[in-house]
C-alpha cells in the first residue's frame, strides 16, 4: 500500500482504481452505455475519461462513485472490490458539473458539511474549512452565500467541499464546462496544482480534447460505450490506434494504400514511413496538419515524400493559418505559422514535404 501524503494536517491516500469488464445497460436501451470496460487508474495520478456526448464516460464515473450499479464487472480500490460498498463508505467523492452547493448555507457551512455529517467538532471544522479555502485560493469567504459568488468561485468551493473529507479518489464531472475561456485556464492550473500537491488519485470526465491533454497524465478515450485507446496525451497525436481516434484529435489527412517492406504505396506515390501500426498489407497513411511542411513549388518536388499541389483555400485563425492543398484527387490540410505562409495565395503551386518520422499507418476502417 502507498504511504499517505500529509498536507496541512490532512492525509490523502494514494489509491489505485481498477475497472474489470465493467458493463452498464440502461433499461430499454438497445446497446450498453458502457460495454466491458477494462481500465487501470494508477494511484496518485490524474486520469481523463474523454469522448463525445453519450459515449458512457459519466456513466462510468457514477459507477466508480457508487451512484450507479453496473450490470456486470468489478470496481476495485487498491485490489479490493468496492462493488457492494455503499457510496457514502466508498471514499470516492464526486464534484458535479453544476456544483450543487446548498444555497441556504454559507460557503463555510457548504465546505464543512461533510465533516459535520461525520461528527467532527466545530473548532476542527473551522480550521479545516479555512485550510481548504486557502488551498483553492478563496481565503476568508466563509460567510458569503453561493449566490454571491461567480461560477468559477462556486466551482472552487465545490472542489474544497470534496477535498475536505480526504477522499481516496476525487471524481470531477465536466468540471470546467460552465466556465468561460479565461476561467477555464485558471481552473485547469488550479486543479493540476492541487492534484500534484496532494498526489490524490483523480479521474475527470470531459469531451474537450485540449482540456484532457492539458490536465491528464493518461487519457482513456471512449466511443459508444467502448474504450478505444488508453495512453499518455502525446500518443493520441503521434500514435492513434485508429482513424476515428486520429480524427477526434484533429487528424485531417488520410491516404489509402498498402504497406510493403517498410514503404507505403499509394496513388500519390511511394512514401518512406518511420513508424506505424500496420507493418504490411492494406493501410491508411496519416500525418497531422501541423506536421506537413509547405515549401515553394520547385523545392524538391521530385524527391521522395515530396508532393506537388495547388492551394485551394487558406484560413487565418490568429495563432496559425489553415491551408488546404489539392494533390491530384486528394485534399491535404496544412496548419502553418502565419508568417511562414504569408506569401502563399490561393491558386499558387506549392510542394508539401511529409517527413517519414511524422507519418503513421493505421488499419483500414470497416465500412
Amino acid at each position: 500500500m502507498p504511504r499517505p501524503v500529509a498536507l496541512d494536517g490532512c492525509e490523502f491516500d494514494m489509491t489505485q482504481v481498477v475497472l474489470t469488464d465493467l458493463t452498464k445497460k440502461y433499461l430499454g436501451a438497445t446497446a450498453p452505455a458502457v460495454d466491458r470496460l477494462n481500465l487501470e487508474c494508477e494511484s496518485g495520478r490524474l486520469h481523463a475519461l474523454l469522448g463525445p456526448s453519450g459515449c458512457g464516460k459519466t456513466t462510468t464515473m457514477k459507477m466508480i462513485a457508487g451512484l450507479l450499479k453496473p450490470n456486470s464487472g468489478d470496481i476495485a480500490f487498491d485490489g479490493a472490490s468496492v462493488l457492494h460498498t455503499p457510496a457514502e463508505r466508498r471514499g470516492a467523492v464526486m464534484v458535479f458539473q453544476n456544483y450543487l452547493l446548498f444555497p441556504y448555507m454559507s460557503v463555510g457551512e457548504n465546505v464543512g458539511f461533510g465533516l459535520k455529517m461525520r461528527g467532527v467538532d466545530k473548532q476542527t471544522i473551522r480550521r479545516r474549512v479555512a485550510e481548504m479555502l486557502e488551498l483553492v485560493r478563496l481565503p476568508g469567504i466563509e460567510a458569503r452565500r453561493p449566490k454571491q459568488l461567480s461560477g468559477g468561485q462556486q466551482q472552487r468551493v465545490a472542489l474544497a467541499r470534496a477535498l475536505i473529507v480526504q477522499p481516496k479518489v476525487l471524481l470531477l464531472d465536466e468540471p470546467l464546462s460552465n466556465l468561460d475561456a479565461h476561467l477555464r485556464d485558471e481552473m485547469r492550473e488550479l486543479i493540476r496544482t492541487i492534484q500534484q500537491q496532494m498526489n490524490i488519485t483523480t479521474i475527470f470526465v470531459t469531451h474537450d480534447q485540449e482540456e484532457a491533454v492539458v490536465l491528464a497524465d493518461r487519457i482513456a478515450l471512449m466511443f459508444d460505450g467502448v474504450l478505444h485507446q488508453v495512453d499518455a496525451p502525446q500518443r493520441f497525436y503521434d500514435g492513434p490506434v485508429s482513424a476515428r481516434v486520429a480524427r477526434f484529435f484533429g487528424g485531417a489527412n488520410f491516404l489509402p494504400g498498402q504497406m510493403h517492406n517498410g514503404q507505403f504505396e499509394s496513388r500519390l506515390g511511394c512514401f518512406a514511413v518511420g513508424q506505424g501500426a500496420v507493418l504490411n498489407g492494406p493501410a491508411l497513411l496519416t500525418i497531422r496538419p501541423e506536421a506537413i511542411q509547405l515549401c515553394a513549388a520547385e523545392s524538391g518536388s521530385q524527391q521522395k515524400n515530396h508532393l506537388p499541389g495547388r492551394i485551394i483555400s487558406r484560413l487565418y485563425t490568429g495563432a496559425n493559418t489553415r491551408v488546404k492543398v489539392q494533390v491530384n484527387e486528394f485534399t491535404l490540410t496544412v496548419i502553418a505559422d502565419p508568417h511562414a505562409v504569408d506569401a502563399a495565395r490561393t491558386g499558387d503551386m506549392v510542394t508539401l514535404y511529409l517527413a517519414p518520422e511524422r507519418l503513421w499507418t493505421l488499419p483500414i476502417e470497416s465500412p
